[in-house]
């Protein structure tokens, strides 16, 4: 089953997403019957299984489970499926573009916007890498929590006073996350690849080769023939999410560079 934000009550998910946060941290933990359930509890139950077992089977009843209660007593603290998942997605982000998130807080003021556009790529990459889960999450209906707001703040932060209209800092930030979202889909294929099967990606070529050499003919393909064991001796694998992503990364950083020239040159 497809998981989406945006599918429970509007409502309701709002009052969730946007609700106190400035009570003081709970006490350590002590021997003794466990404290009754809320929000938080929940949330941080969801997202730890969704970090070990993907977000293909979620449901109230596996996180009831996970919290050792009855499925029944998660509705009185989170309506639904749909809700629980905009608040998931929000916590994730919240770990990094929370308050003392390591994405959060001002640009120095030292810090150009090609220095501020790359940070803000790799902050997005790693919540992707934290939580791959993410990604198997269709968000065009967006939970506009505090997360997400403070996440898309610092974004457009990074491209404002640049020379850009309103438009193109909006559609730049898109670009830019759009691109981290193609390449991070990599790695996590790759790694999950590699834990499915107990193969490694180099062992899984050197098994491949002797059979790759048997049918490939490199006057039908001679481009082929050309590039490939280039790219492959120095990437040691035929895609490099890492690779891909640093380089991917300088030419969207060119693209907007030359947006901005082209912005001044119109003023």
């Amino acid at each position: 089953m497809t998981q989406l934000t945006g599918a429970g009550d509007p409502a309701r998910s709002m009052a969730l997403l946007w609700r106190e946060r400035s009570a003081p941290p709970p006490a350590p933990a002590r021997p003794g019957p466990k404290p009754g359930l809320d929000v938080d509890r929940i949330v941080t139950a969801a997202v730890a299984l969704a970090d070990d077992e993907g977000v293909a089977g979620l449901s109230m009843r596996r996180v009831a489970d996970r919290l050792g209660v009855a499925p029944m007593s998660l509705y009185t603290h989170v309506p639904g499926r749909g809700e629980l998942v905009d608040l998931m997605v929000d916590a994730a982000l919240g770990e990094s573009y929370g308050p003392g998130g390591p994405a959060s807080g001002p640009w120095p003021a030292e810090m150009g916007w090609r220095d501020r556009l790359e940070r803000v790529a790799r902050d997005a990459w790693d919540v992707h890498v934290r939580h791959p889960w993410v990604l198997r999450i269709a968000t065009g209906r967006p939970p506009l929590g505090p997360s997400i707001m403070a996440k898309y703040e610092r974004e457009l932060s990074a491209v404002d006073g640049i020379g850009l209209d309103e438009l193109a800092m909006d559609s730049v930030v898109t670009f830019v996350n759009g691109f981290v979202s193609g390449t991070v889909v990599g790695l996590i294929e790759k790694e999950e690849a590699e834990r499915l099967t107990g193969v490694t990606e180099l062992q899984w070529w050197e098994a491949t080769a002797p059979y790759v050499g048997q049918v490939f003919d490199p006057e039908r393909f001679p481009t082929v023939a050309r590039v490939g064991p280039v790219a492959g001796e120095a990437l040691q694998a035929a895609y490099d999410p890492h690779h891909a992503f640093t380089f991917g990364l300088e030419r969207v950083l060119d693209g907007v560079e030359a947006l901005v020239r082209a912005s001044a040159q119109r003023a």
